[in-house]
């Protein structure tokens, strides 16, 4: 099943983002469960949250999957919600 990761930074945690982006990245593609993802951006075009969607078996996994993250572990996210997704439309 897919699920949305919805993620929104802590109040100037950018460069706690930009530090961490490495082991992040790196995190996505050592799982493979990663379908689609990217950062929020701010009024400035600065990233301030993430959205991910991942195919994993249960909300479980989705959710062990976002607390593993290495931006989650570094105390980046000011919230994070996991929320079974169905996509409709694909270009």
């Amino acid at each position: 099943m897919k699920y949305a990761i919805i993620c929104t930074d802590k109040p100037n945690a950018l460069q706690t983002r930009l530090d961490t982006r490495a082991e992040h990245l790196a995190y996505i593609d050592a799982t493979g469960v990663v379908e689609q993802a990217g950062p929020f951006l701010n009024e400035a075009g600065d990233m301030c949250g993430s959205l991910i969607i991942i195919e994993v078996e249960t909300l479980a996994d989705a959710q062990k999957w976002a607390e593993n993250d290495p931006y989650a572990k570094a105390g980046l996210f000011e919230s994070v919600t996991v929320q079974a997704w169905k996509r409709v439309i694909e270009k």
